[in-house]
């Protein structure tokens, strides 16, 4: 089993190794899936952790000034923030009608929290 444990991660598949070591330590937990189920459970495995690895490499090469989540903004009403336009906005449907964003408003509101939000919402 080692051998095979080497050639996955020279090939660099490690989701999918992970997941088999998983499937290995629970046997029971796969005993009523066939061949191809389990198969298709490891490589679904590896597909979901490459697009999580590209997502943290996209953010990290993105350098962004802070480490935003849409969840943590505060919407007190002494800033002024519209919640229902934020939601909308999180959901990125303007990116994909490839529209631009301005961010107003004065010193310390802010601008650039939600701008750093709204930039690695598309890639989580």
């Amino acid at each position: 089993m080692n051998h095979l444990y080497e050639q996955l991660a020279e090939l660099k598949l490690t989701g999918f190794l992970d997941a088999l070591k998983n499937q290995i330590a629970q046997p029971g937990a796969y005993l009523e899936l066939g061949f191809e189920e389990r198969l298709s459970l490891l490589a679904s495995e590896e597909l979901t952790c490459r697009e999580n690895r590209k997502a943290e490499r996209l953010v990290k090469q993105a350098r962004f000034r802070l480490s935003a989540e849409l969840s943590k903004l505060d919407y007190r009403s002494s800033r002024g923030l519209n919640k229902p336009l934020i939601r909308s906005l999180g959901q990125g449907n303007w990116l994909n009608l490839k529209q631009n964003l301005l961010l107003t408003g004065a010193t310390g509101s802010g601008k650039t929290y939600l701008a750093c939000a709204l930039a690695t919402m598309p890639a989580t």
